[in-house]
């Protein structure tokens, strides 16, 4: 089940986010459907009504759960859940208020205060997981055969009891969750106020930038401004580098402390029991991924150092545009109708699931003082919608932010059906509909090339996102096996940290670089490593899906609108094993992975053709 905190789903992150500019008139988000304001009558009437429910609910089910029978079993998961989307939304709220502006004290203060009271409310519910993980399995089965309403929460229950080997007394669990809003959760809000309020000094730019806009540069056509930018990045990093390996460090000791108590086998099982995916099949991802380097981004970057006339690469040359693109900024209309369009082609029901985003305020876009960096879909709660938030800077690749983010949004639609707590995807499942949502703009994009130029700029451009994708997020998550290995170990000094992150950034990126002084620095700006420990992989799961998908949707699969929308709509309600028969793929099969990496190397393969 749901464990509370600042939000009852959390937001599916984006793994490249970009950050102002003359654009058109970029959406902002009305809230309103949630609540229309932080003082609001109904913010105090839904706090007031979950710290009721969490007793009632607690008053009447505690100790109780063994005796009831299939019927009141019911009743009690339904109530649960009743108490999920009321959590959920005023989490939400104070969320994405705080996330519009992370330097504003007082949503600062509402958010920190609302976490505080959920947390409390929610309390008293602590007793259900652990004494429903107590149920006979014989007595538990018996009960689902008697009531199909019931049945339809195995996975639900299943996800839950698969913690039964790792949960601790009832006492310690509810220590745990009191405890919280001064863990983790409180070592994020450092980081992310931190990261907010960073400013960069730009040689050759008239004001200090933000994180984004800097970021931002290192996409820029003039080499000298990239390498500004990260030069700029380096030296604020390392002013506060200290504080950052202290955030990595307590949050890397009090995960040690928990999977020690909880018996956890490693570091990475209790995110692929979130995940609900095999131990067995991330590994088996990871070592493709590994052994496809050299094909895929070591040979990718030779073939643009080439391009740009260069012996070797630096780092800021990795997002370097190609010399014959023509820099083009794509106004906020452009945007819409490209990502629209290309849903429409795939299947019109698509495209209209993905334009209230646009028309309704569901949609944060532009880049603002205080606001966080980076970019997400949150469902918030099955009850109301999603939300999106980008930092939109006009570039080609924003737009295939929007198309991803987008596909977050409509597969959260689509799930909502399920209720709430079935219709929340593992992380691994939910990048699938972000990163096929990816593709369906880039086909279309490139069905419309028209010269070979253009065709190897999108190209080019795809194979970067795709290498971005796989390459760099199994470098992140080896970078967290190794920080948390070593975590154990003993206090990790900033540059010991520094060290593991060169370790993978030379191995995965491969012989055409050179890596300036400062570059080691550069892993604490990644928000996954701090918010989600190991969520990264699932980037790499999402894309390799998605490319094995879309070969069988390309080769003409019988129906396979009808089957992508069914597995949409699934949500969590399904293994990744179920999901995927329909399009006769198995993601436990270890070659499965080396077919969506053969999409990317056959990319690659016609780059190289284009030299000839």
């Amino acid at each position: 089940m749901t464990v509370f905190s600042l939000f009852a789903k959390p937001p599916v992150f984006d793994k490249n986010a970009s950050g102002t500019g003359n654009f058109g008139a970029l959406p902002d988000w009305d809230l309103r459907d949630l609540y229309t304001a932080d003082d609001a009558p109904e913010v105090a009437r839904d706090m007031a009504w979950l710290t009721k429910a969490g007793t009632d609910f607690a008053a009447t089910y505690q100790g109780k759960l063994a005796e009831l029978p299939a019927e009141a079993l019911l009743k009690c998961v339904q109530d649960y859940e009743a108490i999920d989307i009321i959590a959920g939304r005023l989490g939400s709220y104070a969320g994405l208020r705080y996330y519009q502006n992370t330097m504003d004290s007082a949503r600062a203060k509402f958010m920190a205060d609302a976490q505080d009271h959920i947390t409390t409310a929610t309390t008293p519910l602590v007793f259900f997981s652990l004494e429903f993980n107590r149920l006979d399995h014989g007595q538990l089965s018996e009960l689902l055969s008697q009531n199909a309403d019931l049945a339809r929460y195995k996975p639900v229950f299943d996800r839950m009891r698969a913690m039964r080997p790792h949960q601790l007394s009832d006492e310690l669990e509810t220590f745990l969750h009191d405890a919280s809003v001064v863990g983790a959760s409180a070592w994020n809000k450092l980081f992310d106020e931190t990261m907010a309020g960073l400013l960069f000094a730009v040689e050759g730019e008239a004001e200090e930038l933000n994180l984004e806009a800097t970021l931002n540069l290192l996409t820029d056509p003039a080499r000298a401004k990239r390498e500004a930018a990260a030069r700029a990045l380096a030296v604020v990093f390392d002013k506060h580098i200290k504080l950052f390996a202290r955030v990595h460090n307590t949050l890397a000791k009090e995960k040690e402390i928990d999977d020690r108590w909880r018996k956890m086998p490693s570091a990475q099982h209790a995110r692929h029991l979130s995940n609900h995916v095999e131990p067995e099949v991330v590994e088996a991802l990871r070592n493709a991924v590994v052994a496809a380097y050299p094909k895929l981004s070591h040979r990718y970057y030779r073939l643009k150092a080439k391009w740009l006339g260069l012996e070797r690469l630096q780092i800021w040359d990795r997002n370097a545009p190609l010399p014959a693109e023509t820099p083009h900024l794509v106004n906020w209309e452009e945007a819409t109708d490209t990502v629209l369009s290309a849903y429409r082609a795939f299947d019109p029901r698509m495209a209209d699931l993905a334009k209230p985003f646009f028309t309704k305020g569901w949609i944060d876009a532009g880049v603002k003082a205080g606001k966080a960096p980076g970019a997400f879909a949150h469902p918030t709660v099955t009850t109301v919608h999603p939300y999106v938030m980008l930092n939109y800077l006009g570039k080609p690749r924003d737009v295939m932010t929007l198309a991803h983010e987008l596909g977050h949004g409509v597969h959260q639609v689509l799930a909502a059906g399920q209720g709430e707590l079935l219709s929340s995807t593992p992380l691994t499942l939910a990048e699938t509909a972000s990163v096929f949502g990816e593709m369906l703009t880039f086909r279309r994009l490139l069905d419309a090339a028209k010269t070979k130029a253009e065709r190897k700029t999108l190209l080019a451009g795809k194979v970067e996102d795709m290498i971005n994708t796989v390459v760099r997020q199994i470098a992140f998550y080896d970078f967290e096996c190794k920080l948390h290995a070593a975590r154990r170990e003993g206090e990790l000094t900033p540059d010991d940290i520094n060290a593991l992150w060169m370790s993978v950034q030379a191995q995965s990126l491969g012989d055409a670089f050179d890596f300036m002084d400062g570059y080691e620095t550069f892993w604490a700006y990644i928000p996954h490593f701090v918010h989600s420990p190991f969520y990264v992989y699932a980037y790499a799961f999402g894309d390799g899906l998605v490319n094995a998908l879309y070969a069988a949707y390309e080769g003409g699969l019988p129906d396979f609108q009808e089957k992508y929308f069914a597995m949409l709509r699934a949500g969590g309600s399904m293994h990744h094993k179920d999901l995927l028969a329909p399009f006769g793929l198995d993601a436990s099969d270890p070659k499965f992975w080396d077919k969506g990496l053969s999409m990317i190397a056959g990319m690659i393969d016609e780059l190289e053709a284009m030299e000839d």
